[in-house]
């Protein structure tokens, strides 16, 4: 296919480009510059008034609870999400499987429709929720990233005493992680030192949930004397969720030793846990990028998630904030957290991008294309969404 006459953002920079053409062969991004001629039966489209952008990787869900939107809506973090007695929890376990697959179905359409092309979804439940989740996307194209767990928590008690993971739960890991990309830990203060190290001998991509509100910090802290952080960096994990009341100090640790964060600043929010200091985190020299977490407290919307983002972190620090800075974290910073040839535009490339129409009412004129995009853009400027050079929404 040759998409002719199309403005973009290019490479790891998304540089700016008005208008060139774009050649995708095999899923990918072939060339990309301005004189390319289609072959004499390649399918070529004039996309002038469109501009193309790498398709959104929303890098921290948990679909699963898709079923419970706006439920215990008054209550404190742990009644909603915690992975043991949490009003969450009880949801998952009691509800007929094919009733959270419907729901999780309607969450899928609606990122793909948002122009998210990658979600990575830290998935409860074991081999069962692992196999439920890749049975509802086996006719969805959105891309997945699954990180699975095994259904094993653990009491202060026994992580003071650093017990090691049952015989029972060892043996369900490797079956689990045949099954998925990596694992999604819930948080270091469900798991001993002795768990978080076995975990850490996995191969696939490990993720684990850290500092996300000013009661797990000071937990861990009145458990074990060592921060969340710290302990949670035992996992030796990829990256890290949340890190809203990580100290500087634990920034630096970290940023030394993951590739990046993955901060859900509408979700800490929506939970009144507070917002995650990006400039802390950026000075630091983390990598960060975007997740809109759970869909029962947040819908699954980049769009508002970057908006919500520049605008608060303005308001907060009362200094601008490059609006390009906020998209690299929907794009470009996901792929390069994951390792995957994702969120950017470039030869070689997997070709996952959105089209978006430049004239549309809420776009056009269009003077800054990465303040439209942050902050004006929305589902409804979407003219088509490509995944893997197909498109899976809308039309050209």
């Amino acid at each position: 296919m040759l998409i002719k006459n199309i403005s973009t953002l290019l490479g790891k920079e998304l540089d700016y480009i008005s208008e060139t053409n774009i050649q995708i062969q095999n899923g990918k991004f072939k060339q990309i510059q301005p004189n390319i001629k289609p072959n004499v039966k390649e399918e070529f489209i004039d996309c002038q008034g469109l501009l193309l952008i790498p398709g959104f990787i929303n890098a921290h869900t948990h679909i699963g609870d898709s079923i419970g939107k706006d439920v215990t809506l008054d209550s404190s973090v742990d009644k909603k999400i915690h992975p043991v007695f949490g009003a969450k929890s009880k949801i998952l376990k009691n509800t007929p499987p094919e009733n959270l697959t419907d729901f999780m179905k309607n969450t899928c359409h609606s990122m793909i429709r948002k122009g998210i092309t990658t979600f990575v979804d830290f998935r409860e439940g074991g081999l069962d929720g692992v196999l439920l989740l890749k049975k509802t996307l086996s006719e969805i194209p959105i891309r997945s990233i699954i990180l699975g767990r095994v259904d094993f928590y653990q009491n202060p008690t026994e992580i003071k005493k650093n017990l090691p993971i049952s015989k029972e739960k060892s043996k369900e890991l490797p079956l689990i992680l045949q099954k998925c990309d990596g694992i999604g830990i819930s948080g270091a203060n469900e798991n001993s030192n002795s768990v978080l190290n076995h975990y850490s001998k996995t191969s696939k991509i490990r993720a684990i949930h850290s500092s996300e509100t000013k009661q797990s910090v000071s937990r861990s802290k009145k458990m074990t004397g060592k921060s969340e952080t710290i302990r949670a960096l035992s996992l030796k994990p990829h990256f890290l969720v949340h890190m809203t009341y990580a100290s500087k100090n634990d920034l630096h640790v970290a940023a030394k030793k993951i590739r990046g964060i993955v901060i859900c600043p509408r979700a800490n929010s929506s939970l009144a846990e507070g917002i995650p200091d990006i400039t802390l985190m950026q000075n630091a020299g983390c990598t960060l990028a975007l997740g809109t977490d759970n869909v029962m407290i947040n819908s699954p919307d980049m769009f508002r998630e970057m908006d919500y983002l520049w605008k608060v972190t303005m308001g907060i620090h009362k200094k601008r904030i490059n609006p390009k800075d906020i998209l690299k974290m929907s794009t470009v910073n996901g792929g390069k957290i994951l390792k995957k040839d994702i969120g950017i535009i470039e030869t070689g490339k997997i070709a996952d991008c959105i089209f978006l129409n430049k004239h549309a009412l809420d776009l056009e004129p269009m003077h800054d294309p990465y303040a439209s995009i942050v902050h004006r853009a929305s589902e409804s400027t979407i003219k088509a969404v490509m995944i893997g050079g197909k498109i899976v929404h809308g039309k050209l």
